[in-house]
This record gives structure tokens, C-alpha cells and sequence, in this order.
């Protein structure tokens, strides 16, 4: 849960980044610094997925221990209790990268400054082991009244924007959750069914790449060449923000019917006989 919150709170912190270009006019160094927080996210997943790997194979343990076909109710039911406990930590994630937003904002904006001084990100990422540099951007960050929000209004956002990061961000917290989810679902293919993430997350990648990235970005590059005031930059982050905590949300719907799917993806491929014969008689019907 810690893992996933963390994550999240990295992938929220993101979306600072796009304004932070717009305020200092360096949208191709904020885009630069953008793509290095998402991979650091990413690199974050890299410890989340083996301990997905460790609760999945407990159960699937318990069940061979018991020389069982499939896993017992029992053991099932507690696995769905941690896999939704685990989707609860991205949203939790989501909620802290919210509040932590403007010191997001501040860091960006030093780190697109520190980078145009020096011309190096690694030196910039070694000034952040400093506690001063931290201790002075708490600082210098000041946190807006609550009342801020009333003046974000969704109208400045395309609708479509709007409801395809929530769609997105459900699918994207549920993709590899899911496998792992399938695995104790098809113990004959659990091994396949770990691999079989993409089959929810590219749809999301997909559909990210064609109307939630270009979309975001034509709208800074409209704020950048003054075609829209930057309250409207504010708005998109702070919609983007509500839509991915919404989908983290809709994931807990989505997260059993994914599994399904990928089992029985996973098990189509180890018995591809049987499911030839089960599409042949379901269109004799």
C-alpha cells in the first residue's frame, strides 16, 4: 500500500511540471523534467510488482498445499481484501500528491532554474539531498485557501479530457493488480496470467497517447502563446487530479472483471483446444 500511495503521490507531483513551464517559459525543459518524474514513478513500481508476486503465490500455496484444484473461498476472499487495500493506496497516494501540489510547483520551478544555471540534471538531483534545499522550499511555498478550488471550473476543460483520464487512470490502477489477481483465479496458468498485464494496461496507454497527452499539451501551448489565460492550465491540473483519484475509485469496481478477462486470456493460451471448441459452439448457438 505504502508502495503504490508513494507511486501515485510521484505521478501527481508530475502534472506541476506542465505549469511550471508556463510560468518560467520553458515548456520543453518542464516536458524534459516531466518525462523524469513519470519514469521515476515507474521505477517505483519495479518494487511494488514482486510484492504482488509474494501475496499471489501465498495463495496459490495454500491452495497447493491442500492439493487443491483452486484456491479455497477463504483464501480468496482475503487476497481480494489486499489487492482493493492496495488499489486504496493510490488513491491515498493521489489525495497527498494533491495537497503537495504547490510545493511540486516550487520544486519544478528551481529545478527548471537550477538546470538553465548549471545545465545539469544530475547535479540538480544531487541539491536535493540537501535538507536546506528542502527546508527553503517548504519555505518559500505558500499553500492556497481551500476557497481556490471554487475557481477552477470544469467548463475550461474539454469533456473529453476529462472523462477519458478518469477511464484511464482506472484501468492503469488495476493493469497489473489484476494479473496477479487472475493468477490465483487459473492456477494451471497463473505463470501466464502474470504476463498478461498489457492486455489492460495497453488499452490505456493507447488511449492515453491519443486524447489525454495531446489534448493537456495543446492546452499549455495555448496558455504559452496567449490564446488562454493560465488560470486555465490550473484548471486542467486540478481535473486531471479529481478524474485520477475518480478512476483510482471506478478501479475498485473494474478490478475483479479484469481479472476474469486476463484468466481467461491466460487459460485460453494454455489450452488453446478447449477454447477453440468454446467460441466453435458459441457461434453454433
Amino acid at each position: 500500500m505504502v508502495l503504490n500511495c508513494v507511486t501515485q503521490a510521484i505521478q501527481i507531483g508530475a502534472y506541476a511540471a506542465r505549469y511550471a513551464g508556463v510560468v518560467t517559459g520553458r515548456i520543453a525543459t518542464a516536458i524534459s523534467l516531466f518525462s523524469l518524474f513519470v519514469t521515476a514513478s515507474r521505477l517505483a513500481s519495479l518494487f511494488l510488482t514482486p510484492s504482488l508476486g509474494v501475496l499471489a503465490d501465498r495463495t496459490a500455496r495454500s491452495a497447493a498445499a491442500a492439493h487443491a484444484p483452486a484456491v479455497a473461498p477463504d483464501a480468496a476472499a482475503r487476497f481480494d481484501v489486499q489487492m482493493r487495500l492496495i488499489v486504496a493506496g493510490g488513491s491515498l497516494g493521489i489525495a497527498i500528491g494533491a495537497l503537495l501540489m504547490p510545493v511540486f510547483l516550487t520544486l519544478f520551478t528551481r529545478a527548471i532554474r537550477s538546470f538553465e544555471r548549471r545545465g545539469s540534471i544530475p547535479y540538480g538531483l544531487g541539491r536535493l539531498l540537501d535538507p536546506r534545499v528542502w527546508f527553503e522550499i517548504f519555505r518559500t511555498t505558500t499553500f492556497p485557501s481551500p476557497s481556490i478550488f471554487l475557481t477552477f471550473p470544469i467548463t475550461a476543460v474539454p469533456r473529453t479530457l476529462v472523462v477519458a483520464n478518469t477511464v484511464i487512470m482506472g484501468v492503469y490502477a488495476v493493469g497489473v493488480v489484476a494479473a496477479y489477481y487472475a493468477s490465483i483465479l487459473v492456477l494451471d496458468s497463473r505463470t501466464t496470467a502474470t504476463g498478461l498485464s498489457g492486455l489492460v494496461n495497453g488499452v490505456g496507454t493507447i488511449a492515453f497517447s491519443v486524447f489525454v497527452d495531446p489534448t493537456s499539451a495543446y492546452i499549455v501551448d495555448q496558455t504559452v502563446r496567449g490564446e488562454r489565460p493560465r488560470g486555465d492550465v490550473r484548471a486542467m491540473i486540478f481535473w486531471l487530479i479529481m478524474t485520477a483519484f475518480a478512476g483510482t475509485v471506478l478501479a475498485q469496481f473494474i478490478l475483479y472483471p479484469a481479472a476474469e478477462y486476463i484468466a481467461t486470456v491466460a487459460h485460453a493460451f494454455n489450452h488453446p483446444t478447449s477454447a477453440f471448441a468454446a467460441v466453435r459452439q458459441w457461434f453454433h448457438h
